[in-house]
């Protein structure tokens, strides 16, 4: 049977992308040979590079607008590093509402003087601070759009003259927003776009080049812009995996229909979160994300029973992470609406019960 996955990622995928990724493995383009083993090279993968990196400016509607499209290795927390490297001259600006911009603010102190312009650490990282004050001369502002862990998720970006760079690895593609208000957008693809394996940086080139510090040819965007992703083998499987999720997405009608989609499932979840009284919603309702509902039991004696009867209706991965406890309903773009449905279910079954 197959489960309903609702891993915070490593992630689901559309099953048409697993069936055509599943043939190209044994036999790509009828070449004989697999994705994994042909030359990084060779037309067939430098066209699979090509066709990812501009689907992904098409679908983000920033084509024409002097960005570009790079798919590096390493994950967001290799980014955590290259944003500072390759902008941080005097000082930035980084609102901390996770784990994940903590570990952003570690890094970025190695390179100059790191302001926490808000911060919703004080409340166990459960809502977005909102508000706050943002100092003049910052070299950039950067925010981390979904928190993964904690459930919450910005609605209103910070503005100001300052650049803006987001970490967006656990909602990108699946909410329609001005992307043109940020300078430079980074995301591990293990949530919304493919294996783990790749990460997608989107930035815009007038922001870059203005550093003294010499940075190291594989962490200069420059360099990788220069030479379109290839400054050395790339991770073939992961970009192939995600350049057919990009056209999947595309075909479904781009993030306008996909964000009507998430909507809907995060409005169903969310619904019997509030109205079951076995249940409490962990994230401030205002900032509570599409794509990962946090919640816990208000009576834990009745834990052992939700998860037996999550597991025999074929549930996968909805243990809360440690920081939080509970559970996690982790709901990305390939997420259907009868997955959702049947967690609702169970929800609902255990109320019945008790």
């Amino acid at each position: 049977m197959k489960k309903h996955n609702f891993s915070a990622g490593p992630c689901i995928l559309p099953q048409e992308v697993f069936k055509e990724a599943s043939q190209a493995i044994l036999d790509y383009n009828n070449s004989g040979l697999s994705i994994i083993e042909i030359s990084h090279r060779s037309k067939d993968f430098v066209d699979v590079m090509e066709e990812a990196r501009s689907l992904a400016l098409e679908l983000l509607g920033l084509e024409g607008k002097g960005y570009k499209a790079l798919f590096l290795q390493g994950g967001a927390s290799t980014q955590f590093l290259m944003v500072a490297y390759n902008l941080l001259q005097s000082n930035a600006g980084y609102m901390n509402t996770g784990s994940w911009s903590d570990k952003a603010v570690k890094e970025a102190k190695l390179f100059g003087e790191v302001i926490e312009i808000a911060s919703s650490k004080d409340k166990n990282f459960n809502y977005i601070p909102k508000g706050f004050e943002i100092p003049e001369n910052l070299d950039y502002i950067h925010c981390t759009s979904n928190n993964t862990i904690f459930g919450t998720q910005i609605k209103d970006f910070p503005v100001s003259n300052a650049p803006l760079i987001c970490d967006m690895s656990s909602d990108i593609f699946s909410r329609q927003l001005d992307f043109s208000q940020f300078s430079l957008i980074y995301a591990g693809a293990q949530k919304n776009m493919g294996p783990a394996g790749t990460t997608l940086v989107v930035v815009k080139e007038d922001i870059l080049g203005k550093i003294e510090r010499q940075i190291p040819s594989m962490l200069d965007y420059q360099v990788h812009i220069s030479k379109a992703s290839m400054f050395n083998t790339p991770p073939v499987f992961a970009v192939y995996v995600s350049m057919l999720t990009l056209r999947w997405l595309k075909k479904l009608g781009g993030i306008a229909a996909i964000e009507e989609l998430n909507e809907k499932k995060a409005k169903l979840i969310y619904s019997e979160i509030d109205l079951n009284p076995l249940f409490n919603g962990f994230a401030a309702k205002e900032d509570r994300s599409n794509m990962n509902a946090t919640f816990t039991l208000v009576n834990e004696d009745l834990k052992e029973t939700f998860d037996a009867m999550w597991k025999e209706a074929g549930i996968n991965g909805v243990n809360g992470h440690r920081s939080v406890g509970g559970y996690r309903a982790s709901m990305y773009n390939a997420m259907t609406m009868e997955s959702v449905a049947a967690l609702v279910d169970v929800m609902g079954d255990l109320e019945r019960k008790a």
